[in-house]
């Protein structure tokens, strides 16, 4: 077994049974009953450091050396939250280093990244720490991201960093970055989100709405089959429809991407969305609709919202259900 806690200054792991400062409890072992069905056969390790934790707890102890004790059980298993809340406790009890503690549980979270109790221990430090800790916290979870790119667990504590205690300034760059470095991640699509519609110093969506739609119509031109810029493209007009379909960009983009690939769903799906909330098409576009309709006798409507759905229905067969309904309500 490692070392738990080296910042408590345990440098060689001693078990409780043989520790001085703990020669006057009487470990309580775990009530399983008379005849357990099917006893879990811990080690022995496991067994001796949660019998004491549990006479411990079972006293309410809050002291230095239960603090400890809770170290040595986090190492053993980061995922019981019942140790983690006493270590709370007894935290505050002791008013504890609570930078100290942070480190020790930033230790604990790069070898254990999607473990809910550690992240929840980290937004605890944080709101107790304020935003001194904003930086920090932010560079932590840059770290995680940068071996697990969509770890949900570090997205959610950094959007409530920057939420409840700020950061903001560089968050826009960092997104530039990691769709720099991969244009499909959809997790800094999310975030990109985000940021243009809550950063306090952009602005909000509506400010930020043209430079975004401007960026996002270039991912999608490099990569058409990346359906995140698609979404993200749909989201930055979100309950404004009208300001939608006035927008040329977007169903320039729709006509540019199926004029090279008009099997791309992604272009018809937003393409028919369009039409339904009333876009009234250029000749161009319907021009180009019309010859991929016309190219199957099976699909020949005089409605171009019917056609695209239609066109949807053949080049999206894991979903033909769906558009078969879709086309019912083209009617109604």
């Amino acid at each position: 077994m490692s070392s738990p806690d080296e910042e408590e200054g345990v440098d060689k792991w001693v078990p409780p049974s043989r520790r001085p400062e703990l020669a006057d409890v009487a470990p309580l072992p775990q009530a399983d009953g008379p005849c357990p069905v099917v006893a879990i056969a811990y080690r022995d390790d496991f067994r001796e450091v949660m019998d004491y934790f549990r006479a411990l707890y079972a006293a309410g102890e809050r002291s230095p050396r239960a603090l400890r004790l809770t170290a040595d059980a986090i190492d053993l298993n980061p995922g019981n939250y019942t140790v983690w809340h006493f270590r709370r406790v007894i935290l505050e009890a002791l008013d504890a280093d609570l930078i100290q503690e942070m480190n020790f549980v930033d230790r604990i979270a790069e070898c254990n990244a999607k473990n809910y109790q550690v992240w929840h221990h980290k937004r605890w430090l944080a709101e107790k720490l304020g935003p001194d800790v904003a930086n920090s916290e932010h560079e932590f979870t840059r770290k995680i991201l940068y071996g697990d790119a969509k770890n949900y667990h570090a997205w959610s504590h950094r959007q409530w960093v920057l939420q409840a205690l700020g950061g903001w300034e560089c968050e826009l760059q960092y997104c530039n970055q990691l769709l720099e470095e991969d244009v499909f991640n959809n997790s800094a699509w999310n975030q990109r989100y985000l940021v243009v519609s809550r950063s306090p110093i952009l602005g909000g969506l509506v400010a930020m709405r043209d430079s975004e739609v401007d960026y996002t119509v270039e991912a999608i031109i490099a990569n058409p089959q990346n359906e995140s810029p698609w979404r993200y493209l749909r989201g930055l007009y979100k309950g404004d429809n009208t300001l939608l379909v006035a927008d040329d960009r977007i169903s320039d983009v729709c006509l540019k991407v199926l004029n090279n690939d008009w099997r791309c769903v992604f272009a018809l799906g937003l393409l028919l969305e369009l039409l339904r909330i009333g876009l009234q098409p250029s000749d161009e576009l319907r021009g180009t609709i019309e010859a991929i309709n016309n190219s199957d006798p099976e699909t020949e409507h005089t409605d171009l919202a019917t056609a695209v759905c239609s066109i949807l229905q053949k080049c999206d067969p894991l979903r033909i259900n769906y558009w078969s309904w879709y086309r019912t309500t083209l009617s109604s």
